[in-house]
């Protein structure tokens, strides 16, 4: 829309597409004065309540030697943990079949590293919904994203599900290698 590369142009000739469409509107908001978040509560209040609004939360598991997923907003390690690779009657399995998730659970400090980071999640909630971020990305990694990131997401999806929140899983790397 900008021919003479000016922005005003653009802007000009974006009203003058639109201007058969504003006399059709039910609402106009003018963004003037405005913020993104000011923004967002307006079309909130027109299209919605906040009730139908709910954050959806993603647990994903990864492999780091795949990289890190972009689209994260928190990262977890989960490397700590012993890996079930190098068991062999393991090693074909996944972190979402039984004898992988009890290997992987049983070790001091996975329960509670899952508990605290639920709790950790949960708490920030409230403030994710304040500053209208309907989606949030939470990446809990291990080498390969086979075993331990699987089971330890699927734990960690569980328990937030069981404190209320709307949670899905996806195991990125799972059947990549």
């Amino acid at each position: 829309l900008q021919d003479d590369g000016r922005l005003l142009t653009g802007i000009r000739r974006e009203r003058e597409l639109l201007a058969d469409l504003r006399t059709r509107a039910d609402e106009v908001i003018d963004t003037t004065h405005r913020s993104v978040h000011d923004l967002a509560r307006e079309i909130r209040r027109l299209v919605g309540t906040d009730s139908e609004i709910k954050l959806e939360l993603t647990v994903m598991s990864f492999g780091f030697k795949y990289g890190l997923p972009l689209d994260a907003d928190h990262v977890a390690d989960v490397r700590f943990i012993p890996n079930p690779y190098w068991v062999s009657e393991l090693r074909h399995l996944s972190g979402k079949d039984e004898p992988v998730r009890d290997f992987v659970m049983k070790v001091d400090g996975a329960q509670q590293f899952v508990q605290r980071y639920a709790e950790l999640i949960t708490g920030m909630v409230a403030g994710y919904e304040h500053e209208l971020k309907p989606y949030v990305t939470v990446a809990i990694g291990c080498t390969g994203g086979k075993h331990r990131s699987v089971a330890i997401s699927e734990e960690l999806a569980r328990q937030l599900r069981n404190n209320g929140l709307n949670v899905r899983t996806i195991h990125r790397d799972l059947g990549r290698e």
